[in-house]
Order: C-alpha cells, then structure tokens, then sequence
C-alpha cells in the first residue's frame, strides 16, 4: 500500500498459494515506517487466534510482532515442506 516512495504495509492473513499482492482472508493491522516513532496497529486478539491456528508469520512480521509483544524472539519454526515436483508415491 501507499504512494511511490511512500511505503505502508498491512499485516493480513493469506493462504500460502495465494500471490503476494493477491487475495487474502483477513486484515490484522499495519505497519507505517515513516512515522518518528513508526506506527504498529495491530488487533492483538486476531492475532493470537491465527497463530494458534498455525499461521507461519514472515521473519519481518515476527520481528515487528515481537518488538510488541505478541511473539517470542528467536528462530523461526521451519515447516516440513515438499520440494516442488516431489511425488509422494517414491517413484
């Protein structure tokens, strides 16, 4: 979101095969880093549903989530994931 050389960014709740500017489920709250001290609006509650749902934040997201408390600083989970073209059957 925002204007050319003014960036603002919306935390939202997406299916990991949606596109990154594509649809998405749900909006948390948003982020403007050109306000002194920059701006984090974030529905908390929302947010503690969806992680406990499983929903994998980005690395910039948790870091932005820790800094208000919402989750723990440290590495991130890493999700078992099927490389691309992988059957499932062993051939």
């Amino acid at each position: 979101m925002g204007a050319k050389k003014q960036p603002t960014y919306r935390f939202v709740v997406a299916d990991a095969r949606a596109p990154r500017d594509g649809r998405f489920i749900e909006i948390l709250g948003h982020y403007n880093p050109r306000t002194e001290p920059r701006t984090v609006v974030v529905d908390e509650e929302k947010v503690r549903e969806w992680l406990a749902k499983g929903a994998q934040p980005s690395e910039t997201v948790r870091r932005l989530f820790a800094e208000t408390g919402l989750v723990e600083r440290g590495p991130i989970p890493e999700i078992k994931r099927k490389p691309k073209g992988a059957k499932g059957d062993g051939s």
